[in-house]
């Protein structure tokens, strides 16, 4: 049931209902007592980034380097650590994309090296005919490729509890994953499944859910100003009241700009001052008490140049100048 602070004067209503849930949860946005299934191993979640390995593939913008390049790729992680990141979360097609699969094996065995962490994030095909097929063909693949005992650096592979944990990021609904599960749950260990935003048609098929970058209910705004906080609003609140025994990830996103993008539809999501990513990043603490700490922040993303959303060169901040505001990039952690 909500919770409910007793109200003797009605003039004082909202302003003692908000201050009643700040004590019992340090924020206004829980409304019942949250005890998670699935908690962060410390006191703050482990903080991965989303990690767009086709830059090298003439079909993508030039960012001045190759993801097949491992001295690049190890330089990057080090960088990720530096600002607090532990892990990327690598976006991968299966065998569709080739240069990706060749990229990851890069990554997998850079970050054995670097005593980093790596994930797949599963980019779901969208075609209808064969869809199932495909997905459990792919992620076997994935599988006998990077995740057994003999898999070139897969002591690096990102597990909870025990467990590899995969991202999936959706297309079109002609999967049944509930039909996935059931291969997966073959494995000597299964995975961890995490698909984007609140379950869908298989629910049962999956462990966890994210929220990805999204403006809001308002949409896209010209000058970028829905930078996402009702939508991550409302996922925090529906993963505490409805999903509590699934892991919940966090989303943080320092800005968008799909501009460069062959795909470009003109959204903008405004970096605010390096003030949308703080706000992301904290924005789980209201709905959540004490001690309840969800495992995982997923941050968009490290390097996507193409959709404006990338950490890797810094976060923007405004500098206060004689009649002028500037915008400079510079690092800042994630902590």
């Amino acid at each position: 049931m909500p919770f409910e602070c007793p109200l003797t004067n009605m003039s004082f209503a909202t302003s003692f209902s908000c201050l009643c849930l700040f004590l019992l949860f340090h924020g206004c946005g829980a409304t019942r007592a949250v005890e998670l299934k699935h908690k962060a191993a410390g006191n703050t979640p482990q903080t991965l980034a989303v990690y767009e390995a086709w830059f090298g593939l003439p079909k993508h913008i030039s960012v001045g380097y190759s993801t097949n390049n491992a001295e690049t790729v190890r330089n990057q992680m080090r960088k990720a650590k530096s600002l607090g990141i532990t892990g990327f979360v690598v976006d991968w097609y299966g065998n569709r994309e080739p240069f990706i699969d060749q990229s990851y094996a890069v990554i997998q065995k850079a970050a054995a090296k670097e005593k980093f962490s790596v994930a797949l994030m599963y980019d779901e095909g969208d075609t209808d005919e064969g869809a199932t097929d495909q997905v459990i063909a792919d992620l076997t693949a994935f599988h006998d490729n990077y995740l057994l005992p003999n898999s070139p650096g897969h002591e690096a592979y990102l597990t909870y509890k025990g467990r590899p944990v995969i991202f999936v990021f959706p297309h079109g609904n002609h999967t049944d994953w509930a039909q996935v599960r059931t291969a997966v749950n073959k494995w000597s260990s299964p995975p961890w499944l995490m698909q984007e935003n609140l379950p869908g048609p298989h629910p049962e098929a999956f462990d966890g859910f994210y929220p990805w970058v999204n403006p809001g209910p308002d949409g896209w705004a010209a000058d970028g100003s829905h930078w996402g906080e009702r939508y991550l609003r409302d996922f925090y609140k529906n993963m505490a009241e409805k999903y509590s025994d699934m892991i919940v990830v966090g989303g943080a996103w320092p800005q968008f700009d799909d501009s460069r993008a062959a795909w470009s539809l003109n959204r903008h999501i405004s970096a605010r001052c390096g003030q949308t990513y703080r706000d992301a990043l904290e924005l789980w603490k209201e709905y959540f008490p004490p001690g309840q700490v969800i495992p995982f922040m997923l941050v968009q993303t490290w390097n996507d140049y193409e959709e404006g959303s990338q950490i890797e060169t810094g976060i923007p901040t405004c500098t206060q100048g004689p009649g002028k505001n500037l915008t400079s990039a510079q690092s800042t952690t994630t902590q």
